[in-house]
């Protein structure tokens, strides 16, 4: 066990030990529905001319794009993690050590790239989408409760298909909030913040919904 935090406090590991500490961390928070899963990015990025922003528009570019930004993260690090751990353990040279770096990288990009591909079909994420497109549709929340700082819901467009969106309704204050915006309630979609990348919501009544199924 010495070896094994010996090897992970030794270059080029120690890099992304920490950081790896921190993703860890970071997806107990979510199992306990105390974080987004995609709080990094907004909600990938939508804006009002439909194109990528922030971290969703940097990971595009590297063609990591289509699933959300935590998820990407999470693999960069661990895999460079892995990586650089499996290089600090099998060479004493600081110099064979050194271009174990860029050999983690490079794995790690590739292996994110290779691992999120068959799920980009499966994340129905915002990309591409304008904010009008949801404005003045009735929503799903899909998190435990829905206040100023935190929420996210389910919407559907035109063509049937979902999409995850960030949430903010100011009437909230936490998971007791009395206006009832908690899992599974609906919620009318008002606004778009530019600024903050989510929308406005308000509490709707679902039986009011004019794109509600017959039956």
């Amino acid at each position: 066990m010495s070896e094994f935090f010996a090897a992970a406090l030794a270059f080029p590991a120690v890099l992304f030990s920490f950081a790896l500490v921190v993703v860890v961390v970071y997806w107990l928070v979510v199992l306990v529905g105390a974080a987004e899963v995609d709080a990094l990015d907004g909600g990938e990025g939508v804006s009002s001319d439909g194109s990528s922003t922030g971290f969703a528009g940097a990971f595009a570019a590297l063609r990591l794009h289509g699933v959300p930004v935590t998820v990407v993260l999470s693999l960069l690090i661990a895999i460079a993690w892995f990586v650089s751990l499996a290089g600090a353990a099998l060479f004493d040279s600081l110099l064979l050590r050194v271009l174990v770096l860029p050999v983690a990288l490079f794995a790690s990009w590739s292996s994110t790239w290779a691992l999120i591909r068959p799920l980009r079909h499966l994340s129905h994420g915002e990309v591409g989408v304008s904010r009008s497109d949801f404005v003045g549709r009735v929503c799903i929340v899909r998190t435990s409760w829905v206040d100023s700082r935190f929420g996210q819901a389910e919407v559907a467009g035109d063509d049937g298909s979902t999409a995850i969106i960030q949430v903010r309704h100011e009437g909230g204050v936490g998971i007791d909030a009395a206006d009832g915006l908690v899992a599974g309630s609906t919620a009318l979609i008002f606004d778009y913040d530019d600024e903050g990348e989510f929308f406005r919501v308000a509490p709707f009544d679902a039986a009011l919904d004019p794109n509600r199924p017959p039956g």
